[in-house]
């Protein structure tokens, strides 16, 4: 049994390795888009914005993963091994099946929570969608583009930081319940949003339980695509919030 010395000890190394990876995820981005927009300005590159940013994106998403994992590494010897990542075996039909029915879950959370909180906090705009870039996609091919990006590329890349590396690092000191708190409130901040952080936030504690139950990320990497596919069809197909009505808060803040 941990002394409450070891309790507080493992506590604050739970709350540094969260802050870590959420800095790191940030000032990833940061790097990479500052980097990229200077290159632009500086060589005068007439780029189509749709791949950039989806280069980048990608490129800042690879770059956090790669820091969070490396620097734990070599300064306190931290292991990090494809079963840590939520990343053992192959998707089963177990994680097919599990990931619609944690998206109908998580969507009728995100409708009571939103609910009670239009009745505490009033001024929150829950029509508010998330600007994720991509606001150059006129094309089919720029929105391919953005389709490989937003629904394929961002959620398998968040869920190995996320889900895979955090959640995995976590729960091998922490009971489930804290681990899924400090995961799931950390995503919800990095989405710059209330409406957006709140509901994200949720997805998050069905995408932990999801890794709970089968014990890998496969099931939350499907969720999270289906969330993404739905907010990236009513953005880039169907033309905007104006097509799904009352529906909008619930669809669109998914994104990313």
């Amino acid at each position: 049994m941990e002394s409450r010395h070891e309790k507080t000890a493992t506590l604050a190394w739970a709350f540094a390795l969260t802050l870590w990876v959420g800095v790191t995820f940030f000032v990833a981005q940061m790097v990479v888009f500052g980097i990229a927009s200077w290159l632009i300005r500086q060589f005068q590159w007439g780029v189509n914005l749709t791949v950039a940013e989806t280069v980048c994106m990608v490129f800042s998403y690879a770059l956090a993963l790669v820091v969070m994992i490396i620097v734990p590494k070599k300064l306190y010897s931290m292991k990090v091994t494809r079963d840590s990542l939520g990343l053992r075996g192959m998707p089963t039909w177990a994680d097919i099946l599990l990931s619609p029915i944690g998206y109908i879950l998580s969507l009728i959370a995100s409708i009571a929570v939103m609910m009670i909180i239009k009745v505490i906090a009033p001024g929150i705009n829950w029509n508010e969608t998330q600007d994720v870039g991509f606001n150059s996609v006129i094309t089919s091919g720029d929105r391919m583009v953005a389709f490989v990006a937003l629904v394929i590329l961002a959620p398998v890349t968040e869920e190995l930081i996320f889900r895979g590396f955090l959640y995995g690092k976590l729960r091998s000191r922490l009971s489930a319940i804290p681990a899924i708190i400090l995961v799931s409130v950390l995503f919800g901040v990095l989405h710059g949003q209330w409406n957006v952080g709140i509901i994200v936030g949720l997805m998050s504690v069905f995408m932990c339980l999801a890794r709970e139950i089968t014990g890998t990320i496969y099931a939350g990497i499907l969720l999270h695509m289906i969330r993404n596919g739905v907010a990236f069809y009513v953005l880039y197909v169907m033309g905007g919030a104006s097509s799904f009505g009352a529906a909008i808060p619930l669809l669109l803040p998914f994104l990313v």
